[in-house]
């Protein structure tokens, strides 16, 4: 049994150089900032939502918004 291919985060390069992390065609990544500059300007989404850096990563450390699978209780029960 495959994974959700909608569950999937994929990572798009624009011709500027320009990198955005989509999910269900919104800004996301969990692992770090879902837009990044050519510049090194970085942007951090979460679901479509716009967070600061320090926003991106309370909510990664609390939980907040994490699908099922990644939750502290799925980690707990498997």
């Amino acid at each position: 049994m495959g994974i959700d291919q909608t569950l999937q985060v994929k990572r798009f390069k624009s011709p500027d150089g320009t990198v955005r992390y989509m999910k269900d065609g919104k800004l996301h990544n969990w692992e770090g900032p879902a837009v990044i500059h050519p510049d090194g300007k970085e942007e951090y989404f979460i679901n479509g939502f716009a967070h600061t850096k320090d926003e991106w990563k309370k909510a990664k450390k609390s939980g907040d918004g994490l699908p099922w699978y990644k939750s502290g209780a799925a980690k707990q029960r498997f």
